[in-house]
C-alpha cells in the first residue's frame, strides 16, 4: 500500500483533482531541487520540467513564471510583458503568496491569486514535469493542461532558446 501524501502534495493533488487533471502526484525517495535533478529522477528531458518561479513586482504582486527546465528566464522580457519592473522573490514571500518553499512551488494551488507567464517552450512537448507541493513530489500533465489550469499566458521568456535535449 502507497504511503499518503505529505501535506503540501495533498493540497496540490486536490487542486489538481478540481480542476480535472487525471494525474497522480508522486513522492520521490530523493529530492529534486533543480531541473536537472528532477530530469534525472523523472528519466526525461531537462526542456520538459515546468520549473515554477516566483518573482516580486515593484508593485508587491507575486509573478509566477513556469518555464522550461532547459531555460533560463529573461527577466527583462517579463518586467515588459507585465509593465512593471520584476526582481527575485525571498523565501518568505514566496511561501506566504504562494503556500510553498522553493523547490517545490507547484503551478497550481497557491495561496493566493498569482499572474501567471508560462514558457512557450514547454509546448513543444507531450508531456510536460510539474513539482508537486514539496522538493520530493512531482507529476505528469499536458502543456495544454498546465496552461488551462494556471490561466497563464503563453509567451517568450527564455533568455536563450537551448539547443539539444529539446
Amino acid at each position: 500500500m502507497a504511503k499518503p501524501l505529505s501535506t503540501s502534495a495533498r493540497r496540490v493533488q486536490d487542486a489538481l483533482n478540481a480542476a480535472g487533471i487525471s494525474t497522480s502526484i508522486v513522492e520521490h525517495d530523493v529530492p529534486a531541487r533543480t531541473s536537472a535533478q528532477a530530469a534525472e529522477v523523472l528519466d526525461c528531458a531537462v526542456g520538459q520540467i515546468a520549473k515554477s518561479l516566483v518573482f516580486r513586482a515593484a508593485s508587491g504582486a507575486p509573478v509566477l513564471v513556469i518555464a522550461s527546465g532547459a531555460n533560463r528566464v529573461d527577466e527583462a522580457k517579463v518586467s515588459a510583458l507585465i509593465g512593471e519592473s520584476i526582481g527575485r522573490a525571498d523565501a518568505a514571500f514566496v511561501r506566504e503568496r504562494t503556500g510553498y518553499a522553493i523547490g517545490g512551488i507547484p503551478p497550481l494551488g497557491h495561496a493566493s491569486a498569482l499572474t501567471t507567464l508560462i514558457d512557450r517552450e514547454l509546448l513543444r512537448f507531450d508531456t510536460v514535469y510539474a513539482a508537486g507541493g514539496t522538493p520530493h513530489a512531482m507529476f505528469r500533465l499536458s502543456p495544454a493542461d498546465l496552461v488551462r489550469v494556471t490561466a497563464g499566458t503563453v509567451v517568450d521568456i527564455a533568455l536563450f532558446a537551448p539547443q539539444g535535449d529539446l
